[in-house]
């Protein structure tokens, strides 16, 4: 079993010091950064498997290196944000971050996001290998192994590992309707809790994939007050 590889990028000296002791406790190797520069050298230097960031970061901040982490890599994410910027939160989903904690957080809780995140990351990377899934439907493609929609025209749109996951789900399930707390366990492995915008947000991402190419029907339907059904025509 291979022992994961997490990188810290935060600049306040305590809460850096503060997870790297939390998740050494829990047998991973860690890795720390303080900017952006650090955290891209790093990654050059070792095969990181979770990237936790701070999004007050100096120079680029949080959300600038998360999109340039999306570009180059496939590595889980779980930003640190404030306690009340819902903003930011919603702005790291959007981006496609795995998760998000507020701070002060709990450090239990953290290992556990933590921990349940790097299962399933790494076990899909496994599953990838020995078993791809494709699923065609009104002219687009799911490739499990390339974790990407396939437009029509054959443009390979990498997908943020959230949106993957939920679109999996409704390809494997299709006509059905997906409760938002079942799509949450799917996408993140955790419990719906109030006023929790990660589903509506990565339902709004993936929509917008579609939407780019006006020939495509409703792919992903809305049913107000129980939650959202895949009506792709699966071949």
């Amino acid at each position: 079993m291979i022992t994961p590889n997490i990188l810290v990028v935060e600049d306040e000296t305590i809460t850096r010091n503060t997870l790297k002791s939390i998740f050494e406790a829990e047998g991973y190797n860690v890795f720390e950064a303080t900017d952006g520069a650090q955290m891209h050298r790093v990654l050059a230097e070792h095969s990181i498997h979770l990237v936790v960031m701070d999004i007050n970061l100096p120079g680029k901040n949080g959300l600038m290196l998360a999109r340039e982490l999306r570009e180059n890599a496939d590595i889980a994410l779980i930003f640190l944000t404030g306690r009340d910027n819902e903003v930011d939160k919603i702005l790291g989903l959007e981006i496609g971050a795995d998760d998000y904690l507020t701070k002060p957080f709990n450090p239990r809780e953290l290992t556990i996001r933590a921990r349940n995140l790097l299962q399933r990351t790494m076990s899909e990377h496994k599953s990838a290998v020995e078993n791809i899934e494709i699923f065609h439907f009104n002219g687009w493609t799911l490739d499990s192994n390339q974790h990407a929609l396939i437009t029509p025209e054959g443009e390979i749109i990498k997908l943020p590992r959230s949106e993957f996951r939920a679109m999996l789900h409704f390809c494997e399930n299709p006509g059905k309707i997906q409760s938002r707390e079942e799509l949450l366990r799917k996408m993140t492995g955790r419990e719906l809790k109030d006023n929790d915008r990660t589903v509506d947000v990565t339902i709004r991402r993936i929509r917008k994939h579609f939407e780019n190419h006006g020939n495509t029907p409703e792919i992903i339907a809305t049913i107000h007050g129980e939650g959202y059904r895949f009506c792709g025509e699966l071949e």
